[in-house]
């Protein structure tokens, strides 16, 4: 590191994970949240892999992020900007609406039974019935678990099991383009295989969705309920006092055995690692408009829609659409323009998919986006020819920052608001204050070697905001992530850092090639493909070879436009590699598809595409944005059809 703003920076990360000075930093950072009991003690570590933040502190996460803004006097500031790119409406409310509707719903929940440490399931679309819901389960001190709306009934059903719910919350459907999803159906089924821990089922209708909560009044023992017929009646409900350590939610995640994890996130160290976070991170002060153009079914959508933005007094914007055909490549810009939006935080697949379709940004000419002063993208690899075309023609800083469901926000990142680090690109910069990065070998003996690959790992204890463990699991929470590296929680990414102490990951560890005792990252492999100007998009995996073990194989999608022969694409970017990286990878396989199967969020379905590729029986993930991009798949690959 190099520098006053390194030099500044580093000073702050030290003082976060020194023994001798942690608890110091943490407990100043605690003051930015409102607590009925004020911690003493910043972090209790109970034993080898346990511990907690702030044990002795008392707090209300949905008062910090919404009464203690209207106390203060910023009742009509708006708290949340709704648009739906689907429907045409557009909604602000104030934070003392946002507050009247939440207190109101707590009531509903607590007439239903719901009380302290129970479970509710919010199975909703994009709308701000999901943010209320939210808070009123963290007002009266339930315990939510989000499902991403239009899952299928059976991994519903598998959730419902696991965290065994009173009551779902959720909407008639959802609405993506040119068709609507019907959820009840959905939601009934799942009912129907699960174990009958739910109640209740309170349905918030859409009028350009079919079904209601009436159609399955009395069609069995649980009561369905519509929404707004409920929260008319209801009695506010106060918020109550709660241990820093209480969970506030469940968030399923993939799991190895197929069985999701349920991550369990805290009250009081999740408010102020977010909290320092917009400040520290993201430069966001209050009144200001944030958008994190994600789900909230996904942990961007719990952390940087709902509480993070609204625990700072910001505005934040919940946005049911797509970055391209709703109803073009200009809608984000259209949004940022609309709001005055100062940070826009999403995937990188979200800029691809963009670049894609509008590569010269045609539609960005038509939109004043200098409000905007920041572009923060996660949730996979930002490569750096990405990060050019974005930095290059929207004029603002651009921050790649790399976190997991189970941190709940960044491990690594340039932080804004902490001091002006220049960027790198393919890197996300330093290690976040809290969190202590190592790279490890196969031995868990430290890589100390500048570039060198290894497994990404971080020193216990994890600061706060992570996850306190898996729901019902404390074998699981061990074995998932703690054991590979005793000391260290394992992330299951690999990456290196630089000479300068920039943080390279290059993707999972399971994502590394050995092509015949060759071990070949395909981070590395996908930055080369991505400089051909015709590629949009790529993923390299390594598919089953009979004489090297494996190869590498890219899969492409090409830029609007794009007129190259495919054949002439293949050998130029064969011949990319091996000008690259050298002969040694062995690149010889290019797949040139329409597409590449996705999850919503955008995640490259990587396992997905190698069992196809290696003839493997595979299931289709409940993830998945489109299934027939994998016929599509399978034919360019094997030359079958969807039925094979």
């Amino acid at each position: 590191m190099s520098g006053k703003a390194s030099a500044g920076y580093h000073d702050l990360w030290q003082r976060s994970i020194d023994d001798g000075t942690r608890s110091a930093f943490w407990l100043q950072a605690a003051r930015a949240i409102d607590w009925t009991v004020p911690p003493t003690v910043a972090l209790e570590e109970r034993f080898p892999g346990a511990w907690r933040w702030f044990p002795d502190g008392e707090l209300n996460t949905s008062y910090n992020a919404l009464d203690r803004h209207v106390l203060a006097g910023r009742g009509e500031q708006t708290a949340v900007i709704y648009d739906s790119a689907m429907s045409g409406t557009r909604v602000r409310l104030s934070y003392r609406e946002l507050l009247g509707r939440v207190e109101r719903f707590a009531g509903v929940l607590r007439a239903s039974g719901v009380g302290q440490g129970d479970r509710v399931i919010v199975y909703l679309p994009m709308i701000p019935e999901a943010i209320v819901a939210m808070l009123a389960c963290a007002r009266i001190g339930a315990i939510h678990s989000v499902v991403f709306g239009g899952f299928a009934a059976s991994e519903l059903a598998v959730r419902i099991d696991d965290a065994r719910p009173t009551v779902i919350v959720t909407a008639s459907g959802g609405l993506e383009p040119g068709r609507a999803v019907e959820y009840l159906p959905l939601v009934e089924r799942a009912l129907a295989r699960s174990k009958g821990s739910v109640h209740t089922v309170i349905v918030r209708d859409r009028e350009m969705v079919p079904g209601c909560a009436a159609d399955y009044a009395g069609t069995s023992d649980v009561a369905w309920l519509d929404w707004a017929h409920e929260e008319n009646e209801a009695s506010p409900a106060a918020p109550i006092s709660l241990r820093s350590d209480d969970p506030l939610y469940i968030l399923y995640t993939s799991g190895t055995t197929g069985n999701p994890k349920g991550i369990v996130r805290d009250n009081g160290g999740h408010a102020v690692a977010l909290a320092w976070s917009m400040a520290n991170i993201y430069n966001v002060k209050p009144g200001d408009v944030f958008w994190a153009a994600s789900d909230v079914g996904w942990v961007v959508g719990h952390s940087y829609i709902v509480y993070a933005p609204l625990l700072v007094g910001a505005t934040t914007v919940i946005y049911e659409g797509k970055p391209v055909g709703t109803p073009d490549a200009g809608a984000f810009w259209r949004v940022v323009e609309d709001y005055q939006v100062s940070v826009l935080f999403t995937a990188p697949t979200a800029i691809r998919a963009i670049r894609r379709v509008d590569p010269d940004l045609v539609e960005l000419a038509g939109h004043d986006i200098q409000s905007l002063h920041g572009l923060f993208l996660a949730g996979e690899r930002l490569d750096p020819e990405t990060y050019h075309w974005a930095n290059d023609g929207l004029h603002c800083p651009v921050v790649d920052h790399w976190w997991q469901t189970e941190t709940g926000w960044a491990i690594c990142a340039n932080p804004r608001g902490i001091a002006d680090i220049p960027t790198k690109p393919g890197s996300a910069t330093f290690p976040v204050p809290g969190y202590d990065i190592a790279i490890l070998d196969s031995q868990a003996k430290p890589v100390t070697k500048a570039g060198k690959d290894g497994n990404i790992a971080i020193r216990l204890p994890l600061p706060p905001g992570a996850l306190l463990g898996i729901w019902g699991s404390e074998d699981r929470f061990e074995s998932s992530y703690l054991s590979a590296f005793p000391g260290f929680y394992a992330t299951g990414d690999s990456g290196h850092f630089d000479e300068d102490g920039y943080l390279y990951v290059m993707g999972r560890t399971d994502d590394v090639i050995n092509v015949a005792g060759h071990r070949l990252s395909t981070g590395s492999l996908e930055e080369v493909l991505t400089l051909h100007p015709a590629v949009a998009e790529c993923a390299v995996l390594g598919v089953r070879d009979p004489l090297k073990g494996q190869r590498a194989a890219g899969f492409v999608t090409l830029k609007s436009g794009a007129t190259i022969d495919h054949d002439t694409l293949g050998a130029e970017l064969i011949a990319l590699v091996r000008e690259h990286v050298g002969p040694v990878a062995a690149f010889r396989d290019v797949t040139i598809l329409d597409r590449l199967p996705k999850t919503r969020s955008g995640k490259i379905l990587r396992k997905t595409i190698r069992q196809i590729v290696d003839g493997e029986a595979y299931t289709v993930p409940p993830t998945i944005e489109d299934p027939t991009v994998l016929d599509a798949l399978k034919q360019a690959v094997h030359g079958v059809g969807p039925n094979a």
